[in-house]
């Protein structure tokens, strides 16, 4: 008889492929065996205690965990999460045992299953995560408050009710007629899970809840028959139970699966986000655990389990005692199920009190103090407290869509609302206000704009600056309306616009929120982009503005009010001292502003700006000769920068103009000057290597020229007398820029080529060369 090897065409392969399939079954194990029976011990008490909150049976609570341990924890996409019965879903629940009975409440859950599936195929796993956390706090706090008030009750040995205004009102009667069995039982797994945190570490290996469950069920064993145990009929295979199809109130039925499939789409995917924090292994796949959820509760709903979700108590176990991979969620749920079929009789052991005592500790730390002072600081605390009053005095579907749209009101009110106030300039006889406008200006806005502009005294001289990134239609036409009334009335008002929204835009068309990046905003625009040139002249102290020094005036006044404060605290210890790391050396073109192109402030370049941006030869330009000098000596810069642009004037002349043997009686300066760049156009006109590569750039010649001249005063720079030694030990770095005004980017020139500083611009940014 031929042997295996035999019979397999390629046995070296065959092997070879068991091998790595047997090493991914049992890759992880050392860490993820050892974690799996932790979360299992903290699993099978607070699965039991939710089943007997949720008023469901006693085992459902154990289905639902084998269910998430095993489903949820193979396809679902946060491979450290542990799904199972959670404690936010027990109000729910419990009402919809209450109205349907517990077979539809499986049927539900099926539902509900299904929807999440849907959902993780639709791929909105990351959309769930939209609904504000303040709301999602508040929820599991009002769900806290109402835990807590039903299990005071069991653990007073009395009937809980279903209203927690009910509870409240009967607490005293239950403190009257008070178990004190029942009482003391609840009272030690309370006092052990609060000392338990405070044991050595070395004990609190074991879970405080089952060493809570067990001390205190232990203790009850000598007590009489009175102390009302857990009990159910029959095994867990027992209790497995189809879910039955409601009997009409389908609009019911409908909100219950919506209700029950987005909390536990929302608590899942909470969960599966502060997991991640915990640990730095692989990321949650959103959409995917979506799907392992909805598969958990079809699952668990057809087994007549509790609907599933992710939960951070769990997890966080399961991340804490060393899980890597997805296997320690399986085992935890393959423990629960071996547990619930052998030793299922233990179960009944357990005093009901044991358990309220456990949940009552649940649904305290289900109320965060941090999520309240959270709210606080945030001002979102309206929104907490009206979810948490609704969610424990109405119902928590109820609770969650008001707390969703008090959240959603006041994101459009903290978005749209705009910072507007006005106040007077200089003297009362200057009669001069300005009113400001800033941030989004839409309708909403109308009260508080009509409130200040009515402020404005008739008459009076008005700016109106408008920073704005959002103007709609309403506001266009209200500024426009009080413009005309108060220059009839004898006023004037100029309207500055330095915002990315503009009245001209809201009259337009459809109003759009501009970019936040505003270059107007930071002061880089130039003057005609802000300034009405038709403006009235302002008053000062000294009388009218002259016209032509109104544009420099009204940059000085306008860099005050906006941005002086802001610089201030940056300036101040450079006042006695300047300590500039480069010397730049820059064309005298107003276009060209070094400290925008690099970004720079006060203090960061030691500019020399002249004609062209020539070196020139030793001796014959004294002020560059100057500031080289002072840039080394006095101030030790590290580096040289000369900086060209395009559409140069010099290069122009250059190009066009006489040569250097033109008559002295015919030269001017500028002639004179020139001849520090003619050098350059000897370079240009040999076919300098930058002259070339500009030239396949597909650059005009006077830019070729430019980036030349910029190449050659590098040159001039490396033999200077002063530059030699530094440049050679590299102490001193030297450079080239070009700056391209018509696409506003920045090259690089080297004596041999050119190179491009950021990305080529897209093909809407491009113009032509």
């Amino acid at each position: 008889m031929p042997s295996p090897a035999a019979t397999d065409p390629n046995p070296i392969h065959s092997g070879r492929s068991r091998i790595p399939a047997l090493a991914r079954l049992t890759s992880g194990l050392r860490w993820d065996l050892p974690a799996s029976l932790v979360v299992f011990l903290v699993a099978v008490p607070l699965s039991l205690g939710i089943a007997a909150a949720s008023g469901a049976p006693v085992m459902a609570g154990l289905i639902a965990a084998a269910v998430g341990g095993i489903v949820a924890g193979s396809l679902g996409g946060a491979p450290l999460q542990v799904s199972g019965p959670a404690a936010g879903l027990t109000v729910i629940v419990a009402g919809l045992i209450e109205q349907f009975g517990w077979p539809v409440t499986c049927a539900i859950t099926v539902a509900a299953g299904v929807l999440q599936v849907l959902l993780g195929m639709a791929k909105v796993g990351r959309v769930a995560l939209a609904i504000a956390p303040v709301v999602v706090h508040a929820m599991l706090a009002g769900i806290g408050i109402i835990i807590v008030l039903q299990q005071l009750h069991v653990m007073l040995g009395s009937e809980a009710g279903e209203a927690a205004l009910h509870n409240i009102l009967a607490l005293p009667d239950s403190l009257a007629a008070v178990d004190p069995q029942a009482a003391f039982l609840g009272a030690v797994v309370i006092a052990l899970l609060v000392a338990w945190k405070h044991m050595p570490a070395a004990i609190r290996r074991v879970p405080g809840p089952l060493v809570a469950v067990v001390a205190a069920t232990l203790l009850s064993l000598p007590f009489n028959s009175d102390v009302d145990r857990i009990t159910f009929d029959g095994s867990l295979l027992d209790a497995l139970s189809l879910p039955h199809l409601p009997q009409g109130e389908w609009t019911a039925i409908a909100v219950g699966v919506v209700t029950i499939a987005l909390v536990a789409s929302v608590e899942s995917l909470l969960s599966a986000v502060a997991v991640d924090k915990m640990h730095h292994g692989e990321r949650t796949d959103f959409n995917r655990e979506l799907l392992g959820q909805g598969a958990a509760n079809m699952t668990s709903g057809m087994l007549g389990g509790l609907p599933v979700t992710g939960v951070i108590v769990r997890s966080a176990t399961n991340v804490e005692a060393g899980g890597r991979t997805r296997k320690s969620a399986i085992l935890h749920g393959i423990w629960v199920l071996v547990f619930s079929l052998l030793l299922a009789g233990v179960i009944q052991l357990v005093p009901e009190a044991v358990l309220a005592g456990l949940l009552i500790m649940i649904g305290i730390r289900l109320v965060k103090v941090a999520d309240f002072q959270t709210a606080r600081v945030t001002g979102d605390l309206a929104v907490y407290a009206a979810t948490l009053l609704t969610v424990v005095f109405v119902n928590l579907l109820a609770g969650v869509l008001i707390g969703l749209a008090l959240a959603v009101l006041l994101v459009v009110w903290r978005v749209v609302r705009a910072s507007i106030h006005a106040e007077p300039l200089g003297s009362a006889a200057e009669n001069r206000w300005r009113v400001v406008i800033d941030g989004s200006c839409t309708f909403l806005s109308l009260p508080r704009l009509s409130k200040v502009l009515a402020a404005v005294p008739p008459a009076a001289h008005v700016t109106v600056e408008l920073d704005v990134d959002y103007l709609d239609h309403p506001v266009h036409d209200t500024l426009e309306a009080w413009r005309v009334r108060h220059v009839n009335n004898g006023g004037s008002v100029e309207i500055e616009e330095t915002g990315t929204a503009t009245l001209h835009a809201a009259l337009a068309g459809t109003p759009a929120r501009g970019s936040s990046r505003s270059a107007l905003r930071g002061g880089f625009a130039p003057w005609r982009s802000w300034q009405r040139v038709s403006a009235p002249l302002a008053a000062n102290a000294a009388g009218h503005v002259p016209a032509p020094v109104r544009s420099v005036l009204n940059g000085v006044d306008s860099y005050h009010r906006r941005h002086a404060h802001l610089l201030r605290p940056h300036v101040q210890e450079l006042s006695t001292f300047q300590d500039p790391d480069t010397l730049f050396i820059t064309c005298a073109d107003s276009r060209l502003v070094p400290n925008l192109i690099t970004s720079s402030g006060p203090g960061d370049l030691f500019t020399v700006r002249n004609v062209g941006n020539v070196v020139g030869n030793d001796r014959l330009e004294p002020s560059v000769e100057a500031s080289l000098k002072f840039a080394l000596d006095e101030l030790s810069v590290t580096s040289v920068v000369v900086c060209g642009h395009s559409g140069c004037g010099a290069m122009t002349a250059l190009l066009a103009g006489p040569g250097a043997d033109q008559k002295a009686a015919d030269r001017c300066p500028v002639d004179s000057w020139l001849d520090h760049g003619r050098p350059s156009l000897v370079a240009f006109q040999a076919g300098h290597p930058v002259q070339v590569a500009a030239e396949q750039a597909g650059y005009s010649a006077v830019d070729q020229l430019a980036m030349v001249n910029v190449a050659v005063q590098l040159e001039r720079l490396q033999q200077h007398a002063s530059l030699q030694d530094a440049v050679r030990s590299g102490n001193v770095h030297v450079t080239g820029l070009f700056y391209d005004i018509a696409t506003a980017r920045v090259l690089q020139i080297t004596p041999s080529g050119i190179s491009h500083l950021d990305p080529l611009p897209r093909a809407e940014e491009m113009s032509p060369a």
